[in-house]
């Protein structure tokens, strides 16, 4: 048996909150959204530190490079932000891409990080210099969200053209066109074990792909709107789902049998608007949500025997 207590809700944004991100540093984590500001929170306190810094234009997404001490944010007008957490400044702004950038994502091992953006491109930049590598063509429109399966071999990029394309990492090859979704891919994530990529679409579906042949094994119609968001638990077999019909879901990861929803129908003290984020914190594996509302909230997750 699941229990759920929401834990916290803390507000000070005053527009949507798009994007949510563990920092390196345990017990601290980032929000940002249609605001001036990517903004400083601690999970320990529940309670907000500061603003971070300014911002030009909305942040879609956020990344912490879990190799370097860095927060890189990207905004709608493309550019993106690099924070250097030793300096407590802006040590760099990515000039390239000239539509919003929607995911960021590192491979340690290649000292790289790339972006996504509405152009459909995927641009590649050396995390040392911040000198740009590369950049390729992998949709004619938006490629929305980025992962990277653990051994940091293969990348997954989710596209408004409603493809799933996957890549070697060693040489950005194309390997796999997986089309199985009707509506633009909203969320995506490979399993910590490597052996299933999850996506999520508009069409609310979520669908379980084996990474052996990235054949299809199951397609689950998980939510009534768009799922924005896919969480896999740092050490237990359950994922956790978000998505624009305000709820939030927990799933197990061996028959992706759904195991909690949590929303306001369901008593709970949930968004009221579309939830576009989820993370679960390091320290008590607590799950941050954030929303259109304006609002984030922290969930105690007990798992029962």
């Amino acid at each position: 048996m699941i229990q759920i207590q929401n834990t916290a809700t803390l507000s000070g944004h005053q527009n949507p909150i798009y994007t949510v991100e563990n920092s390196q540093k345990k017990g601290i984590f980032f929000t940002a959204g249609n605001d001036k500001g990517v903004v400083e929170w601690s999970s320990e306190t529940l309670g907000f530190i500061k603003v971070l810094f300014p911002v030009i234009s909305s942040v879609y997404s956020l990344h912490s490079p879990i190799s370097v001490p860095l927060l890189l944010a990207g905004e709608r007008n493309g550019q993106v932000d690099v924070f250097n957490f030793e300096e407590q400044r802006i040590s760099t702004v990515l000039h390239f891409h000239k539509l919003p950038v929607f995911d960021i994502k590192s491979v340690a091992s290649k000292n790289e990080v790339l972006l996504s953006s509405e152009d459909g491109s995927v641009s590649v930049w050396d995390l040392t210099d911040f000198k740009m590598l590369y950049s390729f063509k992998v949709a004619d429109a938006a490629v929305r969200v980025i992962t990277i399966s653990q051994d940091e071999k293969t990348v997954a990029f989710g596209c408004k053209d409603h493809t799933i394309r996957v890549y070697d990492l060693k040489d950005y090859s194309l390997l796999y066109v997986l089309d199985q979704h009707t509506l633009p891919l909203s969320s995506l994530q490979f399993s910590p074990d490597g052996k299933q990529l999850i996506s999520g679409s508009r069409d609310a579906q979520l669908k379980v792909w084996s990474t052996v042949d990235y054949s299809l094994i199951q397609s689950i119609p998980a939510h009534l709107f768009a799922i924005y968001s896919i969480a896999f638990h740092p050490t237990l077999p359950y994922l956790a789902t978000a998505s624009r019909d305000k709820s939030i879901k927990i799933w197990d990861t061996e028959n992706f049998d759904l195991k909690k929803t949590i929303s306001i129908e369901k008593g709970y003290d949930c968004h009221h608007l579309s939830i576009n984020k989820i993370i679960w914190e390091p320290i008590n594996n607590q799950l941050i949500s954030v929303s259109d509302d304006k609002l984030l909230k922290i969930w105690k997750v007990e798992f029962g025997r």
